[in-house]
């Protein structure tokens, strides 16, 4: 497909074809995921590529019970990874740092493009994808399960696999609302009202027509979608929780190191 058709044509796959992806196309995945680009072209970030039934199974609780854990064939897990570096650099007589906030977000943000190759290549090949945030809120046991050493973290994985479903793809804020040139220009509140118009809408129309989501929003009382964003889905207790799920296993990892 043309770049341009794969990158427009992304939607969320949470159901999968019983078919093993094969490793000559995992490769390949795999290898476009490796040419992102990385920060002082360190590539501080690890891949964990899980096919294992067993394994797959202990992390779908680590991954909020969603079904496409154990459904789809692979499971890909980016981690921030200065664990690699760190050793390189003991054996050079280097100093051996990298072990703070700042080389967390170094190791996170190479991870994240590196998914992103590796997700645009899969599309490419006919294969679909679903983001879990899950990897990141629930770190610390997802971390444990893969075995994962000090100075590596997970923080973006997916599920992989042959798609066995076509949802149309989701809508999206539009450009006015997501970029700004030459400098920040702060939005009055009818600019925001105008940017989340559809999405209000969309969204709503679409806890409408799902019978369980239906369900939860008539029983929690809610009237509009930014409601079901902040009472049903990512509340401010949630939110503080997993904030805090995070920065105890930074420091659990060694990144948190400010000496």
């Amino acid at each position: 497909m043309e770049l341009n058709d794969v990158i427009h044509g992304h939607r969320s796959i949470r159901e999968y074809e019983d078919r093993e992806v094969s490793q000559e196309l995992l490769d390949q995945i795999l290898n476009a995921g490796i040419r992102a680009s990385s920060s002082g072209n360190m590539q501080s970030y690890s891949i964990i590529v899980t096919r294992d039934k067993e394994i797959k199974g202990k992390l779908y609780d680590a991954h909020m019970e969603q079904s496409m854990v154990v459904d789809a064939p692979v499971l890909l897990t980016f981690c921030a990874d200065f664990n690699r570096m760190r050793k390189w650099l003991d054996l050079k007589e280097a100093p051996v740092h990298f072990d703070n906030f700042m080389s967390f977000m170094i190791g996170a943000i190479d991870a994240t493009l590196a998914s992103q190759n590796c997700a645009l290549a899969a599309e490419n090949a006919g294969l679909g994808i679903c983001y879990m945030g899950s990897t990141l809120a629930n770190c610390d046991r997802i971390g444990e399960l893969l075995n994962l050493p000090p100075n590596v973290v997970p923080v973006v994985g997916y599920s992989l696999g042959y798609p066995a479903e076509n949802p149309a793809p989701r809508d999206r804020l539009p450009k006015q609302g997501l970029v700004h040139y030459e400098q920040y220009h702060d939005y009055s509140d009818e600019d925001i009202l105008d940017i989340y118009r559809d999405r209000d809408k969309n969204g709503w129309n679409r806890y409408m027509e799902n019978p369980k989501l239906k369900e939860m929003t008539e029983q929690l009382g809610l009237k509009n979608l930014a409601q079901i964003y902040t009472i049903a889905k990512y509340t401010k207790e949630s939110h503080h929780e997993f904030s805090q799920t995070v920065l105890n296993y930074l420091d659990k990892q060694n990144f948190m190191n400010n000496g």
